[in-house]
């Protein structure tokens, strides 16, 4: 499986004391952040299981993964070569630092 290195984007002009908008079907959005420090945004995985990832993305920084809704399952590298499956639990936070990759079950 192919790792690729993630270097972080420039941050959306968002206005302050408002919602933030969402935008549907994007594999990930980021919508605010603070350069150097962290970022924060919308991850929604178009595959539906394992064998559809085809890269695990290593980024610049850790990640916090927290499932709102449906069923989310992370691929992430076990530093053997080989990948571990660790499916999230809703409102349960994750912080991931491995190169890793996810998928939707139920599509």
């Amino acid at each position: 499986m192919r790792i690729a290195t993630v270097r972080p984007p420039s941050f959306p002009e968002v206005p302050s004391d408002r919602p933030l908008c969402i935008e549907p079907d994007r594999l990930w959005q980021v919508l605010c952040g603070d350069a150097g420090h962290w970022r924060a945004g919308v991850f929604s995985p178009a595959a539906t299981s394992a064998a559809e990832c085809v890269e695990l993305e290593r980024h610049d920084g850790p990640e916090l993964f927290l499932l709102l809704s449906g069923r989310v399952t992370l691929l992430l590298a076990d530093g053997s070569g080989g990948v571990r499956e660790v499916a999230l639990e809703p409102l349960r936070p994750i912080r991931v630092e491995a190169p890793h990759a996810g998928f939707c079950p139920d599509g």
